[in-house]
């Protein structure tokens, strides 16, 4: 074989991997050139499929990060699908992230996928867990059962996995009701100087706000409460009743601790139960995942970070199946 061919061999070889993987190079001379992040979707209910692209268009175009996009993939058509429970392509770029976003549910990955986040925390850098990734994982069977939200193994530092061990909580319940009591964010008086709600005066979503056992575990600081709202708009006032007596933390930072080879690694997550699509359309949720990404890759959070749309931005309603079918990470 000639060497041309050879070549030609192996691009047609790598296509289909290629294909599943969404990069935006990051625009030159910003402030996130050289740092990479790598953004983890795939959750049936409320379009992480659409967040975690806007969120990457703006910290590419406008904050010159590299990133890395991933989705959960059909594998027999190669499109987008968050039903697919068991499927998420590309995660060994995380190898090379500075820090990764999760927006995950109750997902039940392979051993060779899971070996991948599994290694990444093992590093030490640091995570962002988005809305469900409190219950980011359902693993039935493998060596990665821990991570399961709902893990009451013999592993007694992981009880109730991932989400609890290194984002601070697990699937708990519904706090404000849900598709009836929208959320508005609420900066902790004691956190309004922290660099992650630098221009965050204004936070409100569609999605309730989750409920939590509190307090957080002690190596948590809330930044974000969340006011349970009367209705759907941002306009409602919040709820006269018990659910907001007190309220409920949406966003808040803490340190996670795992094992690698008998020795302890300390990283930093920062999780926020607000973050759909549907609340992506809010400015000041968007500047607040901006903020945490500057935040947490040791970069000097901008004063007022500009958290502009990039491109087309039209977010689905939060619902099952609700996702826009046929499309292909090519196709954005």
């Amino acid at each position: 074989m000639t060497t041309r061919f050879l070549f030609v061999l192996f691009l047609f070889s790598i296509q289909p991997l290629f294909a599943e993987i969404l990069h935006y190079k990051g625009t030159p001379d910003k402030p996130g050139n050289g740092k990479t992040i790598v953004l983890v979707s795939g959750d049936e209910e409320y379009r992480s499929e659409e967040m975690v692209v806007q969120l990457g268009r703006i910290l590419a175009e406008h904050h010159g990060f590299d990133c890395t996009v991933l989705f959960a993939i059909n594998p027999q058509t190669g499109e987008i699908d968050p039903i697919i429970l068991n499927n998420i392509p590309g995660l060994e770029a995380l190898q090379k992230a500075d820090a990764a976003l999760f927006s995950l549910r109750f997902r039940d990955l392979p051993d060779e996928q899971m070996r991948h986040i599994d290694t990444y925390l093992q590093s030490g850098k640091p995570v962002i867990g988005v809305r469900t990734s409190t219950h980011a994982f359902n693993i039935r069977a493998g060596t990665y059962q821990h991570y399961s939200f709902n893990y009451n193994g013999d592993k007694r530092d992981w009880q109730q996995g991932f989400g609890r061990k290194i984002l601070g909580e697990t699937w708990i319940a519904h706090h404000g009701e849900h598709g009836k009591e929208a959320t508005r964010g609420v900066i902790v008086p004691e956190q309004k100087e922290h660099p992650i709600v630098r221009g965050c005066s204004n936070m409100f979503g569609p999605t309730d706000v989750y409920r939590l056992r509190l307090p957080l575990p002690e190596d948590s600081t809330p930044l974000i409460l969340g006011a349970v709202l009367e209705g759907m708009n941002a306009t409602d006032k919040p709820v006269e009743d018990a659910k907001n007596q007190p309220m409920m933390p949406i966003a808040w930072l803490k340190s996670y601790h795992v094992e690698k080879d008998g020795q302890r690694v300390t990283g930093q997550a920062f999780t926020s139960t607000i973050g759909s699509s549907e609340d992506f359309s809010s400015e000041g949720v968007r500047r607040m995942f901006v903020n945490a990404v500057y935040f947490l890759t040791d970069l000097e959070v901008p004063q007022n970070a500009n958290v502009d749309i990039v491109g087309v931005f039209e977010p689905l309603p939060m619902g099952f199946g609700k996702f826009k079918k046929g499309l292909k990470p090519t196709d954005l």
